[in-house]
């Protein structure tokens, strides 16, 4: 077997623009981004941090590091999953953000799930 497959977390994202929250004439969108963090390795791990990189259309980029996700360290045993909710807000009607989760496995080695680049888009604004 190989090393990797003890730790291997996925994580899935799916987007929503919240046009209730948005104020475009005041360049502002907002979105919200679906988490799921799915254990797909053969070892328990522990979400420890997450570090995100948060670009608008401008190119403009903010990085932003903290503990857990929602307040929550979550532990996720083999074939577990956590979802959670949050949000951002952008200066331009479309964006991306990736980053990673800072884990510890229970056999105490620390490794970082990585987060896919997904697109933060007002709906009908790409073609």
């Amino acid at each position: 077997m190989n090393t990797n497959d003890n730790y291997n977390v996925q994580v899935d994202v799916k987007t929503t623009y919240m046009e209730e929250h948005s104020i475009p004439e005041d360049d502002k969108y907002a979105f919200a981004y679906h988490i799921t963090i799915s254990n797909m390795g053969t070892i328990g791990a522990k979400l420890l941090s997450r570090h995100w990189i948060i670009t608008d259309g401008d190119n403009n980029a903010e990085e932003v590091r903290g503990a857990g996700v929602v307040g929550e360290q979550p532990y996720l045993s083999p074939g577990d999953s956590f979802q959670y909710t949050s949000g951002a807000v952008l200066k331009t009607p479309v964006g991306t953000m990736e980053g990673s989760y800072q884990m510890i496995a229970e056999d105490q080695k620390k490794f970082d799930a990585q987060i896919p680049v997904f697109l933060l888009s007002v709906p009908g604004i790409l073609h």
